[in-house]
């Protein structure tokens, strides 16, 4: 018997019943049936919703039954009120999504840098029904002997032409983020504004928002090139984008955080 069928059936066997499994996941009965029937595989997107509801990957069931039942006993969030709810936001919209897939140089007013613009690079990319975002954060100042390397993991959705990406730092102090972006206009594909919401590294840790901008770079650049360009500039520098230091220039373009004092 197929590895998945077999698995997907002990997952569904530690439910109370798989009519709550599919109202939970928000799959219909019929084709859920035709899934443990093995008449049918789900697609990625439904494996991946499948997966998250029972705490496990989509990978996991094509593991051995003895492997995969290790991993199904392990505490997890499956069928926990929300969280299948909440995972269901993504991808939203995976058709105009992935219209946006490729490499970005990114560009935001972070509370750590004051005055100063944080370059980074970030890529949207498609896997197992999801749109995946990775992203690098390389901050040299030598002003103050300072060298920051920082690898970011997350997921995007897309509602209502809004893009909405939520990410965490890949380390041992993990912080999450939130990034909500729009294209400028329908013909214009280069460039996605929006706004950012994170941690300070340097400020004692307090949440900011500020704007971004995302420019497309393409689906195959030139990873070094992009690397090399990624650090801290002021707004006055040449090797910002007109577009990129007139958006973070605007009147209302301040970096907005909590006071500390009250």
């Amino acid at each position: 018997m197929d590895a998945l069928v077999e698995n997907l059936r002990t997952a569904c066997a530690t439910q109370r019943s798989i009519s709550q499994v599919c109202r939970e996941i928000g799959i219909n009965r019929q084709q859920f049936n035709r899934y443990i029937n093995g008449e049918a595989k789900p697609s990625a997107h439904n494996l991946a919703r499948i997966a998250a509801f029972f705490g496990l990957t989509p990978a996991d069931f094509q593991l051995p039954e003895r492997s995969f039942g290790q991993k199904l006993r392990r505490p997890s969030l499956g069928g926990a009120e929300g969280v299948v709810d909440v995972f269901q936001g993504f991808p939203g919209d995976i058709a105009a999504l992935r219209r946006h897939v490729g490499y970005y140089q990114t560009y935001h007013l972070s509370l750590s840098w004051p005055g100063l613009v944080v370059c980074s690079y970030s890529r949207l990319y498609e896997e197992e029904g999801l749109i995946r975002v990775r992203s690098v954060e390389r901050i040299r100042d030598a002003e103050r002997e300072i060298l920051q390397f920082s690898k970011y993991v997350g997921l995007a959705a897309f509602w209502r032409n809004r893009i909405f990406i939520t990410e965490r730092n890949i380390g041992r102090n993990t912080m999450l983020s939130q990034t909500i972006l729009m294209p400028f206009e329908a013909h214009q594909r280069v460039y996605l504004r929006g706004t950012t919401m994170g941690v300070s590294w340097r400020k004692e840790n307090l949440p900011y928002a500020s704007r971004m901008i995302w420019r497309y770079i393409g689906r195959e650049p030139d990873i070094r090139q992009m690397l090399s360009r990624c650090g801290v500039q002021p707004l006055s520098s040449r090797h910002l984008p007109p577009t990129v230091r007139t958006f973070l220039e605007g009147p209302s373009a301040d970096v907005l955080t909590v006071p500390t004092e009250y």
